[in-house]
Parts: structure tokens; sequence; C-alpha cells
């Protein structure tokens, strides 16, 4: 295996797949002509906030992590000062044509972010662009792009990846020595009030005595609210 080149930069390079499972190879490559001198990561994580009856406290429960953003100021420039004399606007339309709607798919392409250990499956969801240098006729010499990607991953995917235990998934508890339903009910939704409709749920004729090692389903929190 050869070494790496050293001496040559390595640039943002999104690629662009037809497929929602980014299987085969990329459709469309766009490699940045500047790297980016910094980048914006949104980590978002979605609580619900639970009331039970007769309490006045509101216990913050885990719902779901959201895909990440990530956001990035890319710059075009035609000038020739900064390498080689490009046209700005039809940059611009070739980052667009590669990462853009795709009338085959009808849709937006699936894209692949990668920049040094930064890889990422997402999708382009906005791109706010700024011209700043112009020609006499009026074409653009200089652009900076505001573009923002987010994460592409199904919610089955990210579950698995972030060991969710939300209380808006089925989940299966396996009780241990000491435990109780409503302590159970805490654990899993922040409310220890749902004990009535999990017992029901579960078939539980006496939920004051369980069995360590007994399999209890605690169903999705709004099902089980609603029971």
């Amino acid at each position: 295996m050869s070494a790496p080149n050293k001496g040559e930069l390595e640039r943002l390079l999104l690629k662009a797949y037809a497929e929602a499972d980014y299987s085969g190879q990329p459709v469309a490559e766009f490699k940045v002509d500047f790297n980016p001198q910094e980048y914006g990561q949104v980590y978002d994580v979605e609580y619900q906030r639970q009331q039970g009856e007769g309490t006045t406290g509101s216990p913050v429960v885990f719902r779901k992590i959201k895909p990440q953003e990530y956001k990035f100021k890319l710059m075009f420039d035609g000038t020739g000062t900064c390498g080689d004399k490009v046209e700005v606007y039809d940059r611009i339309q070739e980052f667009f044509k590669v990462v853009g709607y795709d009338g085959e798919i009808h849709r937006p392409r699936y894209l692949k972010l990668l920049w040094g250990k930064l890889e990422s499956k997402c999708v382009l969801i906005k791109a706010d662009i700024t011209y700043k240098l112009f020609y006499s006729d009026g074409r653009p010499l200089r652009a900076v792009m505001d573009a923002t990607f987010t994460e592409n991953i199904d919610d089955s995917t990210r579950v698995a990846e972030a060991n969710d235990q939300s209380p808006d998934l089925m989940r299966r508890v396996t009780v241990k020595e000491g435990d109780s339903l409503p302590l159970l009910c805490f654990r899993t939704y922040g409310d220890q009030s749902y004990y009535l409709q999990v017992a029901e749920v579960n078939g539980l004729d006496d939920f004051r005595n369980l069995q360590a090692g007994q399999q209890l389903v605690f169903p999705p929190l709004e099902k089980s609210a609603n029971a």
C-alpha cells in the first residue's frame, strides 16, 4: 500500500447516492475548492414533561435523540487569487447538481459527507448563498454559502446506536428482587401513576407481589396513558 501524499490537502468531499441504503457506487461527487475554516455540529435531544396525578413536579422524560445537523460555510472564489480561476455561478450549479433534486428518484440525493474523521450519511436541507464581488456584467466573482446538512438515519438505526430507552417505544423489563410495579413505571416513564395500566396490559391480578425474573411489557407511553 502506497503512503498517503502528505503534501496534498484533504478537501471536504460530498458523495451522492440514488439509493436510501447507499448501495452501489456514488452517482456523483463534489469536492470543495476551499476547506471551511470551521463547522458547527448540532446535537439535539428531545424530552417530554410528564406530571403524575396529584403531583406538582414535572419529571423530564427522555424521548429521542434527533438527527444531528452539520453547518458549513463554503467559499466559491473566481478571482484566481486563492487558486484556479473559476466561474462562481457555474461552480455553485455543479454543487446543486450533485446534492440537489434528482428527477429519477423524485427527491434530493442521499449524501455522504467526508472530511478527515468526520463521516456522515446526510441530506442537504438548506443553502444560503451570499454573492460579494461582481464582474461589470453582473457575474459573481465570489460567493459564500451557509450549507446545513442533517443526518439521514432512520429511527430504528438511531435507536440502536443510541441504546434508546424512550418511553414512546415498547420495552420488556425483567423484574429484580425488591422491584415494585410503581417503581418500574417511574424508571420507565418518569411517573409511577401508570402502574394500573401496565398491570392491565400484563394481565396482573396482584401487582403488589412481583417475582424476580418475571418479564413485564411496558407499552409506549401514549398508549399506556390512554389505556
